[in-house]
C-alpha cells in the first residue's frame, strides 16, 4: 500500500493529474505516445511531504529541487537532494521520497511515459555519473509555468500536443545539460574556436592536419584527439563537411558550374568533390542542384 503525508497541502502549490480520457488520448496520438505527462506540480516548501511506494509508479518521475533539501531512497539506495539538483524515479521500481524536516525542500516535479521514456531514462543514468547539478535558470522555470499554464487552460488536442512536446523539452534540458555546460565551458577555452574559425576562413584551401596542427603549436595527434573529443568529428572530416555546406549554397543560390564551385572549395579534381559531395550528401552535385531546382 502506498503511504503520502502531507501536512495541508503547501502555500503557493500547484498540480495537475490528468482523468484518464485525457491519458487514453496522449497514449495513442501519434505526436505525444513517445513521450507524454500524466502529473505534475510544484510544491514550494514542502513541509512534511513524504511518499513510499512500495510497489513503484507505472511512470518515471522527474524531481528539481530549487530550495531547501529532500531525501530519496530507490531500492534501498539513499540519495540527498539539495539546491539545483533533479532526479528521475524509474517505473515500476520501488521508492521513497520526504522532505527535509528542517529544511524542506522546494521542488518542480513531472510523471511521464512513453517510447522514448526508456531510453531518456538510460541516457538520464549514463550522464548523472557526471553530474546531478543544473545552474538555477529562470528560462526553466518559466518554461515550467508556461507548460503548466496549458496543460491547465483546456484540453483541446493540439494544445496538449504542444505541452507535451514542450515537456520533452524541459526535461532534456536538465538531461543533456553536460552538453550544453560543455559549450559555455568552451568559452573559457579558446583553441577549438580558433581552429574551427580558421578552418571556416579557409574553406578555399587544401590544408592538412599537419598544416592545421603546425599553425596552432601542436603535435598532429593531440590536436586530432582534442578536436574530436569536443566537437564529435575528426578535424578534417569537420573541414570537409563544411565545404560541402557551402558548396550547397553555391549549387542553391548562384550558377556557378561544378567545376568552379570544386576550385572555389580548394578540390582541384572535380570528380574528386564531387565523390565527397556524394558522400555527405548522398547525391551528386549536379543531382542535389536539380532537386532544390524542383522544390
Amino acid at each position: 500500500m502506498d503511504n503520502i503525508t502531507l501536512k495541508e497541502g503547501f502555500l503557493g502549490q500547484k498540480m495537475i493529474a490528468f482523468p484518464k480520457s485525457i491519458i487514453e488520448m496522449v497514449k495513442t496520438n501519434p505526436i505525444t505516445r513517445c513521450f507524454y505527462v500524466s502529473d505534475l506540480g510544484y510544491y514550494p516548501e514542502a513541509d512534511h511531504h513524504y511518499r513510499l511506494r512500495k510497489k513503484g509508479s507505472n511512470q518515471y518521475i522527474f524531481i528539481y529541487c530549487i530550495k531547501g533539501k529532500g531525501q530519496i531512497n530507490v531500492n534501498n539506495t539513499s540519495s540527498i537532494i539539495l539546491p539545483n539538483q533533479f532526479f528521475i524515479i524509474p517505473e515500476n521500481t520501488m521508492h521513497e521520497y520526504k522532505a527535509d524536516e528542517e529544511d524542506p525542500w522546494s521542488i518542480y516535479w513531472i510523471h511521464f511515459k512513453g517510447f522514448l521514456a526508456d531510453e531518456l531514462y538510460r541516457r538520464y543514468k549514463t550522464n548523472i555519473e557526471n553530474s546531478k547539478d543544473i545552474p538555477f535558470s529562470s528560462q526553466k522555470v518559466a518554461l515550467f509555468d508556461n507548460i503548466f499554464n496549458l496543460f491547465n487552460s483546456n484540453y483541446k488536442e493540439h494544445q496538449i500536443e504542444y505541452a507535451n512536446i514542450l515537456s520533452l523539452n524541459f526535461v532534456s534540458s536538465f538531461l543533456y545539460n553536460s552538453p550544453e555546460s560543455n559549450l559555455n565551458n568552451q568559452k573559457k577555452e579558446t583553441t577549438i574556436d580558433g581552429v574551427k574559425e580558421y578552418l571556416l576562413e579557409n574553406l578555399d584551401k587544401n590544408l592538412k592536419l599537419k598544416d592545421i596542427a603546425s599553425k596552432f603549436n601542436y603535435s598532429a595527434s593531440y590536436l586530432h584527439s582534442k578536436f574530436k573529443n569536443e566537437t564529435g568529428y575528426p578535424i578534417l572530416v569537420f573541414f570537409n563537411l563544411k565545404k560541402i555546406q557551402k558548396a550547397c549554397e553555391y549549387l542553391n543560390y548562384t550558377d556557378l558550374s561544378i567545376k568552379e564551385i570544386s576550385f572555389k572549395m580548394g578540390f582541384k579534381d572535380p570528380l574528386y568533390f564531387s565523390r565527397i559531395f556524394k558522400k555527405y550528401m548522398e547525391l551528386s552535385p549536379r543531382k542535389y542542384k536539380k532537386n532544390q531546382r524542383k522544390k
